[in-house]
């Protein structure tokens, strides 16, 4: 062969595999699925915002991780639902791998193009980092929704809910002890990804419609709405 001849076939072969990694690139990117992190206090109104996306978008899929450990823990034939009631009975903490496996389930039965909103998720810093061990490939997490809002206004709104719904955690004593953990454990979250600048934080303490509108600008800014 002739140097002209191999540098051309070389220089076929390097537009091949440009061509081809340029594909699988744009091919992951495209099948990486689409999450959003919701935090806020008890009372900052995360259900109500979540429910309002919800209902512009039937493609948002909506998980609490309370929620599906509850589930699993109710179903009798689930080997993780016994560990977690064992663990819970003795005060021990739920390994974040489980959760974040429940998490990884739930979002594998959606179909293709869901989009997914995760609240109460993640709840520590080791749960980020099982997060990303486990589901960084399969998962672009665009950004954490943080709904901030001062303590005095969630106690309101909570005490205020408690008188209709009968709920024994929504008296201020058991509050005071929530937010103290739940102060303790999102602080390093919320610095975490805002050093990451996947942080959009909004003051929860407005009229419902005036979070709703800024909520909304960020949906619509990744294509969400």
């Amino acid at each position: 062969m002739s140097s002209t001849s191999r540098t051309a076939t070389i220089a076929i072969a390097g537009g091949i595999l440009a061509a081809t990694t340029y594909f699988l690139y744009k091919r992951s990117k495209k099948t990486l699925k689409e999450v959003v992190f919701v935090l806020g206090g008890p009372g900052s109104g995360k259900g109500t915002q979540c429910e309002l996306l919800i209902a512009q978008n039937p493609n948002i899929r909506f998980f609490s991780a309370g929620d599906l450990l509850r589930a699993e823990r109710k179903d009798p034939s689930s080997k993780q639902g016994a560990l977690i009631n064992d663990l819970i009975s003795k005060g021990e903490f739920v390994p974040a791998s489980i959760t974040v496996t429940l998490l990884k389930n739930a979002i594998d039965s959606c179909p293709p193009g869901s989009k997914f909103l995760i609240d109460g998720f993640p709840r520590n810093l080791d749960n980020v980092r099982v997060w990303d061990e486990m589901l960084a490939g399969e998962c672009d997490v665009k950004f954490c929704l943080f709904l901030d809002c001062p303590e005095a206004v969630m106690i309101e709104r909570i005490l205020e809910r408690g008188k209709s719904s009968g709920r024994v955690d929504d008296n201020r004593e058991v509050l005071l002890k929530r937010f103290k953990n739940y102060e303790k454990d999102t602080v390093p979250i919320v610095k975490r990804f805002e050093a990451d600048s996947k942080l959009k934080k909004v003051e929860a303490d407005r009229p419902m419609d005036v979070v709703q509108k800024e909520v909304k600008g960020l949906f619509e800014g990744i294509g969400w709405l």
